[in-house]
């Protein structure tokens, strides 16, 4: 069996462990979900962004991106990047402000100026946003001023519908950061859920601007290895918040959610007639977000009991993009190539 993957794979690692790539893999990108925000740094080998998501160094984990090429970095105006020619990992960070639509506007528009200039596809995204669900000084919760600008920059493009796999998550503090995967020459097909309303057509009592991304999206690599990116899931139906108050009616719904959308039901509806579809033990990285700490142990055991014992998994006390929601759940199913 062929176990080299050409494309991005990822690792999670202790905040003190030495971060040395198995042999023919190099770093593109490592993410810290650690006690304190810092800028991104990068140096001769990658970006290496901070989220501010731990409460202790014990608490907190690495999330390291790696593939088989050799990899160069750069920036591009505030974007830090590395790019390998066929995959790209870039990144911003916006300090903490009163308002932050008009520079998420302007980070955005910068991350797919770099993207499409070098002739990339972003497939996979993720936000992290401090103090998500307060309130900016406009009288606008921040998720919702930050969907202003990012809506702003897409329906300037033209993008109304059909952006990938993303997370919005609230962090503990340090403003805004942003990173995404983009590829060059894989097939890619974003998912939605027909159990849900797509985002970007919720109504507007969840605010001025929709949020805009796809429940999952499937990548097919030229290496003939698939991928699925489940986007941060919850519970909800339509577009509804259910069992509210319930962590663990809303923990089975966003898990029932993720089954359904990886399923082979859905992958046949969305064509892609190379996959046989998949379950929840599929699933090989997977982050799950708590808004109350003392809510964890019940959402690890239902998690447990329907997550493979061999998946990388992960358990941040974080706020949810909706005040009502108590729990959102991402994951990546990965198939690798055959002999």
């Amino acid at each position: 069996m062929n176990t080299q993957l050409n494309a991005p794979t990822v690792t999670l690692h202790g905040l003190k462990d030495e971060l040395t790539p198995d042999a023919g893999r190099h770093l593109l990108g490592v993410v810290d979900f650690t006690t304190k925000s810092r800028e991104i740094t990068i140096d001769s080998s990658c970006p290496r962004v901070s989220v501010q998501l731990a409460t202790t160094i014990s608490d907190g984990f690495s999330e390291v991106w790696t593939t088989a090429r050799p990899v160069t970095p750069g920036r591009y105006g505030e974007i830090s990047y590395a790019a390998d020619g066929e995959f790209l990992f870039c990144a911003f960070h916006l300090p903490e402000s009163h308002t932050y639509a008009d520079a998420t506007e302007a980070a955005y528009a910068d991350a797919l100026a770099l993207t499409s200039s070098l002739g990339y596809r972003p497939f996979r995204i993720w936000h992290y946003i401090g103090s998500l669900n307060d309130l900016n000084a406009d009288g606008l919760e921040v998720y919702r001023d930050f969907c202003v600008g990012r809506a702003r920059v897409l329906e300037r493009h033209g993008i109304t519908h059909d952006m990938p796999a993303a997370t919005v998550i609230g962090a503990h503090g340090g403003g805004i950061v942003c990173y995404l995967l983009a590829h060059r020459s894989g097939t890619q097909v974003n998912l939605e859920n027909p159990r849900q309303v797509p985002a970007y057509h919720y109504p507007r009592q969840y605010g001025p601007k929709a949020p805009n991304f796809a429940r999952a999206t499937h990548l097919a690599t030229c290496d003939g290895a698939a991928f699925v990116y489940v986007s941060g899931t919850a519970g909800i139906l339509g577009h509804a918040t259910m069992h509210e108050g319930d962590v663990a009616g809303q923990c089975r719904l966003a898990l029932d959610n993720i089954a359904h959308v990886i399923g082979s039901g859905n992958m046949f509806a969305h064509d892609i007639g190379s996959c046989e579809g998949h379950a929840l033990t599929d699933l090989s990285t997977v982050k799950i977000y708590v808004r109350h700490r003392a809510d964890i142990p019940v959402v690890r055991e239902i998690c447990d009991a329907a997550i493979s014992g061999t998946a990388d998994v992960a358990y941040l006390n974080a706020d949810i993009c909706r005040s009502d929601l108590l729990v959102e759940v991402e994951g990546i199913v990965a198939v690798r190539p055959g002999p």
